[in-house]
C-alpha cells in the first residue's frame, strides 16, 4: 500500500516534487543547525576536560589546546605520571594506593580523545552534508525559475 503523502508528492509533477523536497529542507535545516551547535559546545568541553586531565597528568599548567604528543602514542595515554601525582600518591599518610585511580584517569583521557576524534569527524560530516544540501536547493531553485515557476 503506498502512502498518500508518497503519492502526492509522486503524482502532482516536478513541481510539486520541487516544493515537497524544499518544504522537507527547510523542515529539517534548523534541526541540523540545532545539532552542529550542540556538537560543536560538546567539543569544546572535551578539549576542556583534556586540557585539566592532561595538567593533572602532567603536572603542567593549562595552557588553552594541546595536541596529544606523538610520543603518548595512538591511544593518548601518558606512560608516566606527572612528578606531582607520584608526590601525592608517596606522600598520603593513610594506606591508600593511588595507581588505579590514576590509571583510570588517563584511561577516561584517552577515551576522551576518542570521543572528541568521533566528534570532529561527524561534526566534518554535517557540514558536508549541510553544504551538499545547500548547493541542490540552489540547483533545484534555478531549475524552478528557468521552468517560469515563481514560488509565493
Amino acid at each position: 500500500p503506498r502512502r498518500p503523502w508518497a503519492k502526492m508528492a509522486a503524482g502532482s509533477g516536478p513541481g510539486a516534487r520541487e516544493l515537497f523536497a524544499e518544504g522537507l529542507l527547510q523542515f529539517l535545516r534548523p534541526a541540523v543547525r540545532q545539532l552542529d551547535r550542540h556538537v560543536h559546545s560538546v567539543r569544546e568541553s572535551q578539549v576542556e576536560l583534556r586540557e585539566h586531565i592532561d595538567s593533572l597528568a602532567t603536572g603542567e599548567p593549562k595552557r588553552g589546546v594541546t595536541p596529544v604528543p606523538s610520543a603518548w602514542g595512538a591511544q593518548g595515554a601518558h606512560p608516566n605520571p606527572s612528578p606531582e601525582l607520584c608526590r601525592i600518591n608517596e606522600d598520603q599518610k593513610v594506606a591508600l594506593d593511588l595507581d588505579p585511580y590514576v590509571k583510570k584517569l588517563l584511561n577516561a583521557r584517552r577515551r576522551v580523545v576518542l570521543v572528541n576524534n568521533i566528534l570532529q569527524n561527524a561534526q566534518e560530516r554535517l557540514r558536508r552534508l549541510n553544504h551538499s544540501v545547500a548547493k541542490e536547493t540552489v540547483r533545484r531553485r534555478a531549475m524552478l525559475e528557468a521552468g517560469g515557476y515563481q514560488a509565493k
